[in-house]
């Protein structure tokens, strides 16, 4: 039996990608898989089934059918407990799997004896751009926070002269220069706003003003380090913290439309807004906070809601890129072509997968039974660490007493 590729229509709150596209569907089709696909899978991206039967792909009868024989399992997000108990053993899923909030699941994907591959983990280097979801999703979440800010905003963005006066362009400060910021400040540097940005990664500052923005932030030694190897911003000290939260501060009480980008892997969104500065704003500003779900940038953000404080519009769209589904699902399928791409055996039709290539590594998280991802197996003995440090916490009085004799 040749390959055989099951996409699953998915099951999460907001979320209305498909993991496949109609491109993509007729790619792995030449390459001999079986690509069976969940009736109503591409609805919310406007992907009927008859486009994907066009495309070569089968609609499953069943959750039987689905699964049966399943050598991919091909999602956007992670499987609800439901879809987990159906798994097939020995079958690989790849998905979007969110393993620093989701533990449980991975432990269960070992337990099942299903390999897992999470496509936020891919490596940034430079053989795998083709395949990082968190930049393909994050450019189109960018994109689409100005234009929510715009729905929220009563004026307009260009500065407009007419006879009956001149309306000023609006002012726009975007926190995290990442894909999602970049992309944010070029739209809004496209609808005519004055646009300003911040980031914690030097790097950063030259791509900002390579768009026509302005630049601020508190540059000094710490500001010069604040990146990892990764590309990643890394978490500032508290006394930055303060600095860049004093100056910030002070430009926002100038801003009518302010966008929040930041986000740290793996750990809660640095708090950037406070309700203070949410106060200092004009009334009728707007406030986007693009990572809310991840504990949110702005005080006061709300997942999936547009809530007003201080007359301040604070928009909280949950899954931004899903608001643009069938753009952020056809860039998933490439993403996700690129990396299959990468473990099918053209010739033979099968997986061939290379445990050692660094794309590999960087994106699995279990193989066979176990969790074989350095940060999440490290984090399993990070867990035990302190139960074994609490023991001896009832007779520290003696050690320091056995130093003073000593000296």
């Amino acid at each position: 039996m040749g390959l055989k590729i099951a996409v699953l229509k998915e099951t999460a709150e907001f979320e209305k990608r498909v993991a496949v596209s109609v491109e993509t569907v007729k790619k792995l089709s030449n390459l001999g898989a079986l690509i069976m696909i969940e009736s109503g899978a591409g609805e919310g991206a406007s992907v009927p089934d008859d486009a994907f039967k066009e495309a070569g792909a089968t609609i499953a009868k069943g959750q039987a059918d689905l699964y049966k024989g399943a050598n991919i399992i091909l999602k956007v997000q992670a499987p609800n407990d439901e879809e987990l108990g159906r798994l097939p053993k020995g079958a690989l899923l790849i998905a979007m799997l969110a393993p620093y909030t989701n533990g449980d699941l991975v432990k269960m994907l070992a337990k099942n004896g299903v390999d897992g591959f999470s496509m936020e983990l891919v490596p940034r280097i430079s053989r795998a751009q083709s395949m990082d979801v968190l930049s393909s999703q994050s450019n189109l979440a960018g994109y689409k926070a100005v234009l929510d800010a715009a729905e929220n905003y009563t004026r307009a963005f260009p500065m407009m002269m007419t006879a009956a006066g001149t309306i000023p362009p609006a002012k726009v400060f975007v926190m995290g220069a990442g894909v999602a910021g970049l992309q944010a400040i070029a739209t809004a540097r496209r609808l005519g706003a004055v646009v300003t940005a911040t980031d914690v990664r030097p790097a950063a500052k030259e791509q900002v003003e390579s768009l026509g923005a302005s630049f601020v932030a508190v540059e000094n030694e710490e500001f010069k380090e604040a990146e990892t190897a990764g590309g990643y911003a890394k978490e500032m000290s508290k006394d930055y913290q303060k600095q860049q939260a004093e100056l910030v501060a002070a430009h926002i009480a100038k801003q009518d439309i302010v966008i929040t980008t930041a986000l740290i892997p793996g750990r809660p969104a640095p708090k950037l807004i406070t309700d203070a500065m949410v106060k200092s704003m004009k009334p009728g500003s707007v406030i986007v906070d693009l990572a809310v779900e991840s504990g949110g940038n702005c005080a006061g953000s709300s997942p999936g809601k547009v809530v007003k404080k201080h007359d301040v519009s604070i928009v909280g769209h949950a899954n931004v890129p899903s608001r643009l589904a069938t753009d952020a699902s056809a860039l998933y399928a490439k993403n996700l072509l690129n990396l299959l791409n990468l473990i099918i055996d053209k010739d033979n039709r099968k997986l061939a997968i290379d445990w050692d290539d660094e794309i590999i590594q960087g994106v699995a998280l279990t193989k066979d039974g176990k969790i074989i991802h350095p940060n999440f197996t490290e984090k399993k003995a990070e867990e035990k660490a302190p139960v074994k440090k609490a023991a001896p916490k009832k007779t520290p009085a003696k050690k320091p007493a056995a130093k003073k004799d000593k000296s």
